[in-house]
């Protein structure tokens, strides 16, 4: 089994920052891609960004790019979002969601969620 713990949640000013993080533990192989997705009250869940195991990140909306960096540490089977200039629209729960490969299995997994709370 793996476990995903996302940290870095919070309640932040419109302008401010916040460092998302997402470990993974359990019965790991190889991490692949790994990624940041949001809800917000009432909709959908929607993918922020992910990023391979070599380093190739997406961002789901360009407009992202400029304020929100993805970025992953193998060693720790960590991936972090790095969130600036943050704004009300951004108020979600985020999760993380990481492809899995242990010995028997390959599959996703999603942590639990982490609430990021922007006030104008």
């Amino acid at each position: 089994q793996v476990q995903l713990v996302e940290s870095g949640g919070g309640l932040v000013q419109a302008g401010g920052s916040l460092r998302l993080s997402c470990a993974a533990s359990g019965s790991i192989l190889r991490i692949n891609t790994m990624g940041w997705y949001r809800q917000a009250p009432g909709k959908q869940r929607e993918l922020v960004a992910h990023i391979t195991s070599s380093g190739t990140t997406n961002y789901a909306d360009s407009s992202l790019m400029g304020r929100f960096t993805i970025s992953r540490d193998n060693g720790k089977n960590t991936v972090y979002l790095q969130m600036n200039s943050l704004k009300p629209e951004d108020t979600a729960v985020y999760y993380c969601n990481a492809d899995v490969s242990s010995r028997d299995l390959r599959r996703g997994y999603w942590g639990q969620g982490t609430q990021v709370t922007v006030s104008s």
